[in-house]
């Protein structure tokens, strides 16, 4: 291909995908295929001469298309959302066509000072505390992902004891034993509803992990006292806490923990790193009114939160912020001669291989630029606004129709959760002669049942569950649901870049149905109950 066609085949590529943006929503969100559907669709092997980028280009709509989920959707209300931009799509442009590894500056001066510069923007913008500046002992470095943010920090951390704990032993076998005796009782700590990556991570490092409570009542929260009570039984046992994820947006309920109680202990215990994980819920810290929440953070090792979440940075983009990037490269730097020049070695620039676990990196910082400059603060705040108000209006629907569903949690930075609400015994039923057959009188509800309470609890997660499986069976619109307290819960957050009003509505419309025919089945299948009209 050479630059003529290439210039044919890119004004192809971009009006096919600015026509894919513009009718995203008319598409079912869920593909309807089946594992397994593309291979019969291709041929066993590549061709054996090249072929024409139109014929290439035919095969997105013919194979490729139809297994797609649609995250772009305004009808994609899982997980957490993967936004894109133009700004963003157009920086991804030039980082293909620039491809430099960028391992160390002297590879592309501009790939890393690019970077410090917006991630220095990123800090103050979001009200990040000055020691998480590049201009002090911190700074920024952008990783694909928050689990890679996650694998970073546990190894340092996991590193830094050590080296705190043995700094005194001369180098030597010795304390190379002595090191790894050590990493045997080492444990990482996570809430139970911390994202996943903090245990791989712990796994990665080889060291232990254990969860710290964060129950309903607590808000799904990590508090002080869990925390410390936690980490005192682990010391109990002979082993070590040297790493804490505190969460601010977990996954299930984006519920924040503690910050300032946790922000206590870590002055109390300063070998302990605690990192917050802000992957989706971060973004919303470029609104001021959320800027209390990074108060705390003057006392913690590192901060990262995904721009490519919510922020309208294509993925893969997580920003990962350090209070003393020392912490880093004590870990990381290793200078194999290949790798030597003057820069480096007078120590006049960074190096970002030696804050990270890979070697080369990508021009990530590009896209954040053309983002931040393209919307300006205001631009995104205005963005972060509206969906925290879609939160809002969606949870008021919900409340509206308590003899439907019972709220959990929300909104929390545009995130409600909710199950549905099980059948009732009826009054009429419940009011039966004694000696009459009746299920009514060992149903859930009677206040005789000792168990009434857990049989409440299956019931909802059953009639949950069954909504929720046949929402997504419909393809029109795609949730995730989640357990939280021991209760299956639906979850809802609109918060993509086409997101509005009137694709809430009618997803609440279908709820109704939907909850109301698994009601009436209850009905029919010998369970009689009070409905509610509507």
């Amino acid at each position: 291909m050479d630059s003529s066609q290439f210039r044919d085949a890119a004004h192809a590529a971009l009006e096919e995908i600015i026509k894919y943006y513009d009718t995203v929503a008319d598409r079912p969100v869920l593909p309807s295929v089946a594992p397994g559907y593309l291979k019969p669709l291709l041929p066993p092997g590549p061709p054996q001469t090249g072929e024409q980028w139109s014929q290439i280009q035919s095969d997105i709509d013919r194979v490729i298309m139809p297994g797609l989920t649609h995250w772009q959707s305004p009808k994609f209300m899982a997980f957490y959302p993967c936004n894109s931009s133009f700004p963003a799509m157009l920086g991804e442009m030039y980082s293909g066509a620039f491809n430099a590894a960028a391992f160390n500056w002297i590879c592309s001066p501009a790939v890393t000072e690019l970077e410090t510069v917006v991630m220095d923007w990123l800090a103050k913008m979001i009200g990040l505390p000055e020691c998480y500046l590049s201009e002090g002992e911190g700074g920024g470095i952008i990783q694909g992902t928050a689990s890679e943010v996650i694998v970073t920090a546990v190894v340092a951390a996991r590193e830094r004891i050590i080296r705190r704990r043995l700094k005194d032993m001369p180098e030597g076998e010795e304390k190379l034993d002595k090191a790894a005796e050590m990493r045997g009782k080492l444990v990482a700590l996570g809430s139970e509803h911390a994202h996943s990556s903090t245990q791989k991570a712990a796994m990665i490092a080889g060291t232990r992990f254990r969860t710290v409570p964060a129950p309903p009542e607590a808000g799904f929260r990590v508090t002080k006292e869990a925390l410390r009570k936690t980490i005192e039984e682990c010391r109990a046992k002979g082993l070590e806490p040297y790493y804490f994820t505190a969460t601010l947006g977990s996954t299930a309920t984006c519920a924040v923990d503690d910050l300032e109680g946790v922000a206590e202990l870590a002055q109390e215990n300063p070998d302990i790193w605690i990192h917050v994980d802000a992957a989706y819920a971060g973004s919303a810290l470029v609104c001021s009114e959320y800027h209390h929440l990074c108060t705390p953070m003057q006392h913690f090792d590192s901060f990262n939160f995904n721009l490519h979440k919510w922020l309208l940075v294509n993925f893969d983009c997580s920003a990962f912020f350090i209070k003393k990037r020392r912490d880093l490269t004590d870990t990381y730097t290793l200078t194999p001669s290949f790798l030597r020049n003057e820069y480096t070695d007078k120590g006049l620039v960074t190096d970002y291989r030696d804050w990270q676990i890979p070697l080369g990196r990508r021009f990530r910082s590009l896209k954040v630029w053309f983002v931040l400059r393209s919307y300006g603060v205001e631009g995104l705040q205005k963005f972060i606004r509206r969906h925290i108000t879609l939160g809002e209006y969606f949870h008021g629907l919900l409340v509206g129709r308590k003899d439907l569903f019972t709220v959990v949690t929300g909104p929390a930075f545009a995130l409600t959760t909710f199950y549905i609400n099980p059948t009732r015994p009826s009054a009429a039923v419940s009011s039966s002669p004694a000696n009459t057959p009746n299920p009514a009188h060992e149903a859930y509800t009677n206040d005789f049942t000792s168990d009434a309470e857990a049989q409440y609890r299956e019931e909802a997660n059953r009639i949950t569950k069954e909504v929720y499986e046949r929402v997504n069976s419909t393809g029109e619109f795609y949730l995730t649901g989640a357990v939280a307290g021991g209760v299956f819960v639906i979850r809802v957050v609109s918060a993509t870049e086409r997101a509005e009003e009137k694709w809430l509505e009618r997803l609440f419309e279908v709820l109704v149905e939907y909850a109301g025919d698994a009601l009436k089945r209850d009905v029919k299948g010998g369970r009689t109950v009070e409905m509610v009209d509507g």
